[in-house]
């Protein structure tokens, strides 16, 4: 009987951690796609004939949007680093309304005043990936919440892509007002998942024992996790800006980097291939999943990035002799480039956190990480039009991602060592000794970290 009990509570644990699963990873996947549908399909129009005071009027938008947006970044360091739960809801709302009606000045100012409305836009959505974020980390299941929540970047670019195409094409929506019309959809799906979202259990004990409980930063605080880890996050920082500059580039202007008429691609071309890269990425951190060594995970993860890394490279260098079709290419550089992007938007710092024992979250890693890369990408795209307005998007697209490739590749590599050299160090004594010794050293410092052996 007592066995029978034992098997019965096990079954009920699992069909519990299924239906949450369920839950929790598909209100974020569907929230963060919501909020891509908000900031993402003026990207589809090309906005042919038009100029910005002298600018390309494409890239101005991407420019001015994404100004607004790193401002969000910045000013997120320290907002989601030190948001409470019980605020969640109402910054949710707040944001969405103003991004919805950054959209509508869009569509309703004239051109070319109608550009500065986006920077709003940007502004009140660049810190939407913490807050949502900060609903699933420090959980038992914190790897496959993170791992649906990230794939809605894979699969909602392409899909706010095509989306925006249909709406134009079908619907016969101006490109101005078309970002609007799809908003106004998106807006009340969106602050209704986000009460949902506050609905979830909190992490339990057992959730806090295996991954750290997650607690609020203070400027002191991220001040001494940044210090202690400073080699390594140093790295992967640079190397995330140069990943983040090519993301974006390639987001904002694919349809100008691949013609979708001459190439023959339809509108739905974009959602199909990000379809299938994801269901790739989940497959694959799904299995991370399983691994229970924070460690190992780590290394894995790092491993995965720099076979990304020296994909783009390769394909970059090799253009021209590999004649590869339009579609088999953008697969290949969704899949390299979705592969980086969401590992450190989603697994890594989570594993990061629970591996080293860091009191602290997730969403400041993240935020930080973001603002440095949309930094870069809005000097690159003003260097650009300012100094090449009339480059070749394609060849300017393969120049950038041939030598990105290979310096991410070089810096994660040195990631990996520095993380096992790290880890090996502060294992060595001992899990005993060295947890007393690093627990009473550190807090006679003040520092926030506080470190166990995984």
């Amino acid at each position: 009987m007592f066995i029978g009990e034992k098997k019965d509570i096990s079954s009920n644990k699992k069909l519990s951690d299924a239906l949450f699963i369920l839950w929790a990873g598909g209100a974020a996947l569907l929230s963060y796609s919501l909020v891509y549908a908000l900031r993402k399909p003026f990207t589809a129009a090309t906005f042919d004939g038009l100029d910005f005071f002298g600018m390309d009027y494409k890239t101005a938008t991407s420019i001015i949007q994404i100004s607004g947006y790193f401002i969000s970044k910045l000013i997120g360091i320290k907002v989601i680093s030190e948001l409470k739960k019980e605020n969640r809801l109402k910054f949710i709302i707040f944001s969405v309304a103003i991004a919805e009606l950054s959209l509508v000045l869009f569509g309703l100012l004239p051109q070319p005043f109608n550009v500065f409305a986006l920077f709003f836009n940007g502004l009140s959505l660049g810190c939407m990936w913490g807050v949502i974020f900060s609903f699933l980390e420090g959980r038992r299941v914190t790897d496959l919440l993170a791992s649906l929540m990230g794939l809605s970047i894979a699969i909602s670019s392409g899909t706010a892509k095509s989306v925006g195409l249909f709406v134009m094409d079908n619907l016969h929506v101006s490109e101005f007002w078309m970002p609007a019309f799809i908003g106004a959809i998106a807006f009340p799906l969106l602050s209704l998942l986000g009460w949902l979202m506050t609905r979830m259990p909190q992490p339990t004990a057992a959730d806090k024992a295996l991954r750290a409980e997650r607690v609020t930063l203070d400027s002191r605080a991220r001040l001494g996790i940044f210090k202690s880890f400073m080699p390594v996050l140093l790295m992967l920082f640079f190397a995330n800006l140069f990943i983040t500059v090519l993301q974006d580039i390639k987001e904002d202007f694919l349809v100008k980097i691949l013609d979708v008429e001459t190439a023959g691609l339809s509108s739905w071309a974009f959602a199909k291939v990000d379809a299938t890269v994801t269901l790739i990425i989940l497959f694959v951190f799904g299995l991370m999943s399983a691994v229970r060594s924070n460690i190992k995970v780590l290394c894995l993860l790092l491993m995965l990035v720099t076979c990304g890394t020296l994909t783009l490279s390769y394909i970059a260098f090799n253009y021209d002799e590999l004649r590869i079709p339009p579609m088999t290419w953008l697969f290949l550089q969704s899949l390299s480039l979705y592969t980086i992007y969401l590992s450190f938007q989603t697994l890594f710092f989570e594993r990061f956190i629970a591996c080293f024992r860091i009191r602290g979250n997730v969403g400041f890693f993240i935020i930080t990480l973001d603002f440095i890369g949309y930094t870069g990408t809005v000097v690159v795209l003003i260097f650009k039009e300012f100094f090449n307005p009339d480059i070749n998007w394609l060849d300017f697209y393969n120049l950038m991602s041939g030598y990105v490739g290979i310096i991410c590749s070089v810096a994660f590599l040195c990631s990996a060592v520095y993380l096992i050299q790290r880890y090996r160090r502060e294992n060595m004594s001992g899990p005993e000794n060295f947890s007393l010794f690093r627990s009473s050293r550190l807090a006679r410092q003040g520092n926030p970290l506080l470190f166990e052996t995984k």
